[in-house]
């Protein structure tokens, strides 16, 4: 299954954290990109409240990258 690939702990510096911090990173990262273009073809014009667009775009995100990962 996918949630095979995902380890539940990663060894960061001696310290274990979290897998879904992997996760979290990717979802940072791609946040970023769809907000850039989001942006650059003015598409917040139609978005009552830009920050809390990004908010909701991040949980969004982040919630079904980790279901999907870590069921």
């Amino acid at each position: 299954m996918l949630h095979d690939l995902i380890p539940h702990e990663v060894a960061l510096a001696d310290a274990l954290v979290p897998g879904l911090l992997i996760v979290f990173i990717g979802c940072l990262l791609a946040l970023w990109a769809v907000d850039t273009l989001v942006g650059r073809f003015g598409l917040y014009r139609f978005v009552w409240h830009p920050p809390l667009f990004r908010l909701a775009l991040f949980v969004c995100m982040f919630g079904a990258a980790g279901l999907l990962l870590f069921p």
